[in-house]
């Protein structure tokens, strides 16, 4: 009997902002059916190894990934790449770039709860997060660890984003350079969540145009939890700009429990998947 193939291109553990070990994650992807998953953590690839391993032995292909943080037009939008050369020297110098950045950001986050009468942020942070990345998502477990908020998007919502007590704005890398760290890699860039970001349909069009130009080669039509009306627009929208589409639940932990590993609306028949391209 043939196993039914079964993509998550989009997922994250804890070498950035996910609560699974790589070998956990790729554990759970298996026992919810996924064939092919790709680790796309923040701005790094250490957990590649480990989940490779994982992968070897359960029988699962892996697909070695990465999630650029990227700054545009005043907003932050995210870069997916996919199948790549994770030793590559361009994007490592690039993504290490992006996480001394996030060190000196984190430092400015701890600064601003200080003055909320918050001490200590920095530190408890610090222990949910990895070695090499320390994000917004460890502060707020903190946060909630210290009882200043019930769950995570209460924590967000009171502290750490815009005109709130520990949001400092992000300044990440531009979107030539994310396009171009993926392609010197030899691999393939992929818009993530695109419905996701609060823009006009006009700027998102503009986004999509611009992202093709410098090499982009597919969105992500179909993205966890979301709507199918949404993933019927962005199919269209990749076949009018030409672009592969991508699918992935964007699973960060079994906490969140409306986004789950290898679950998405699937995608119209009319689009052609990127893994079509792959030998």
């Amino acid at each position: 009997m043939s196993v039914m193939t079964q993509y998550d291109l989009h997922t994250h553990s804890t070498a950035s902002d996910g609560s699974l070990s790589p070998t956990d994650l790729v554990t759970r992807a298996k026992a919810q059916g996924v064939t092919h998953l790709a680790l796309t953590d923040h701005d790094g690839t250490e957990g590649l190894e480990e989940a490779a391993v994982a992968a070897e032995r359960l029988g699962i292909s892996l697909i070695p990934g990465v999630e650029v943080s990227v700054s545009w037009h005043g907003a932050t939008v995210h870069i997916v790449g996919l199948q790549l050369d994770q030793q590559n020297e361009a994007l490592q110098n690039g993504l290490r770039s992006l996480r001394d950045y996030r060190r000196t950001r984190a430092r400015k986050i701890a600064e601003r709860l200080d003055k909320a009468g918050i001490p200590g942020a920095l530190e408890g942070a610090g222990k949910y997060a990895s070695e090499t990345m320390l994000g917004r998502v460890h502060f707020a477990r903190f946060l909630v660890e210290k009882g200043h908020a019930s769950d995570m998007k209460e924590v967000f919502n009171r502290f750490l984003v815009k005109n709130k007590p520990g949001y400092v704005s992000g300044h990440w890398a531009t979107l030539a350079d994310a396009v171009g760290w993926i392609r010197e890699a030899s691999g393939q860039a992929v818009i993530a969540h695109p419905a996701r970001y609060k823009m006009t349909n006009s700027k998102r069009r503009r986004l999509l145009a611009e992202f093709k130009s410098l090499g982009g080669e597919a969105i992500e039509v179909s993205s966890g939890n979301q709507h199918p009306e949404e993933v019927r627009v962005m199919a269209k929208l990749a076949v009018e700009f030409d672009l592969l589409a991508s699918c992935g639940s964007d699973f960060h932990s079994p906490d969140n429990n409306w986004i789950e590993l290898g679950k998405m609306t699937t995608m119209p028949p009319f689009v052609t998947p990127i893994w079509t391209q792959w030998q």
